[in-house]
């Protein structure tokens, strides 16, 4: 992904997209959708916050400096006028809701992306949003609407699906293979000679622009794909094979030692949510 053509280009794409029409009366908006596997919402940004998540399938979120796969129930928080594009993995069940500046007081701290777990009862005061939105009765949205964001602003971090981003150009070449060729096992030093940079120079601006280590972007990059690709249905022995592990239990033991728990209780608990 060439990020560069995209650095001057925020005011061009935000006026392709009309405003939510969020206000003082109405701070939140909720909609839910169904989409198919491939569908491409493409770069755009809104006035309004934006959180998303969705209730099968996965989504891949876009934007210049970030890559999230959002497995079920796990939620990305947009602020005003990020810059991103939606990518569905699977059949798709879409849920999100647009949020004027001054919803909540604590909402208006939220400035950058943040991930997080969706439980039962912010799902339910969504939806109840978003069936109550054009009628003319709106008790229920008044009832929802509180529920729904003390639910949202006391919501868990995600601990899995955010991938960092770089902007040099010699690292975003080595991230973009990657991205391409997540089992790829090549070391530091040959994508060096690969982009034209010292082990050093490349293992430093790895630290600098993601605040990761080369093996552990590479290892996260393994864990966002590995979350989507088991979310869809995938058996663990596949899912280590396509993602270069030796075998399925070095690839549990780094599910586990990163997230706490082995892959199957992980789908499973995500199930239950």
């Amino acid at each position: 992904m060439k990020l560069e053509k995209f650095e001057n280009l925020e005011p061009v794409w935000r006026q392709r997209f009309l405003p939510i029409r969020t206000d003082g009366d109405n701070p939140l908006v909720a909609r839910m959708w169904e989409v198919e596997d491939g569908y491409r919402d493409p770069w755009h940004a809104h006035e309004e916050a934006q959180l998303i998540y969705v209730t099968r399938g996965v989504v891949r979120v876009l934007t210049p400096t970030g890559i999230w796969m959002l497995a079920p129930f796990q939620a990305i928080w947009l602020p005003p006028g990020m810059l991103h594009e939606l990518h569905a993995i699977g059949e798709v069940s879409v849920r999100t809701v647009y949020a004027d500046a001054g919803a909540s007081a604590e909402l208006k701290s939220w400035t950058q992306c943040r991930v997080l777990q969706v439980g039962q009862l912010m799902d339910a005061s969504l939806v109840a949003l978003a069936v109550s939105s054009g009628d003319s009765d709106t008790r229920r949205a008044k009832l929802a609407l509180p529920l729904f964001l003390f639910e949202l602003t006391h919501a868990p971090a995600a601990l899995s699906g955010t991938l960092p981003l770089p902007t040099d150009r010699r690292l975003r070449g080595v991230c973009e293979q990657l991205l391409l060729c997540p089992q790829n096992n090549d070391t530091i030093d040959v994508w060096g000679a690969r982009v034209g940079a010292s082990t050093r120079t490349l293992a430093r601006l790895f630290r600098d622009e993601t605040g990761l280590s080369f093996g552990q972007w590479r290892q996260q990059l393994r864990l966002v794909e590995a979350v989507a690709r088991l979310a869809l249905g995938s058996p663990v022995a596949s899912v280590a094979a396509e993602l270069g592990y030796q075998s399925p239990s070095a690839f549990t033991s780094m599910f586990r030692k990163t997230l706490g728990e082995s892959p199957q209780r992980y789908l499973k608990r995500r199930e239950n949510s």
